[in-house]
């Protein structure tokens, strides 16, 4: 049982972590779409806006995925110690929660990563 818990928190730790490494890796191409040169437009104003409001946000979305993502880590960590500390007969109420708690924060760092809050 404590590999199989061990093994699973494991893979759910992969899965989760990876798409932050991998947004660490993706660059981003200038829009060509908007000119540089020229009088700006109302339009174009707006746009360049909300375009910095969108980076901001997600800026920010960053932010707390890794936040979210450290504590996940050492929720995981101290749940791997209470485990140790068990054997097959003893199965501890803190064990139980700190797997609730893990699952609680993983569904929301997923939701987060999908972009929505």
């Amino acid at each position: 049982m404590r590999f199989r818990l061990c093994a699973s928190l494991g893979a759910v730790l992969f899965w989760f972590l990876l798409p932050l490494w991998a947004a660490g890796q993706v660059t981003q191409t200038p829009n060509p779409s908007f000119p540089s040169q020229g009088p700006t437009t109302d339009q174009e104003t707006q746009d360049r806006i909300q375009r910095e409001m969108a980076k901001k946000a997600n800026q920010e979305r960053q932010a707390q995925l890794r936040r979210d993502t450290e504590h996940l880590f050492k929720l995981a960590t101290e749940l791997k110690q209470y485990v140790d500390k068990t054997n097959e007969d003893t199965l501890s109420v803190d064990v139980i929660r700190k797997a609730d708690e893990i699952e609680k924060l993983a569904r929301s760092v997923k939701e987060k990563m999908k972009g929505q809050y």
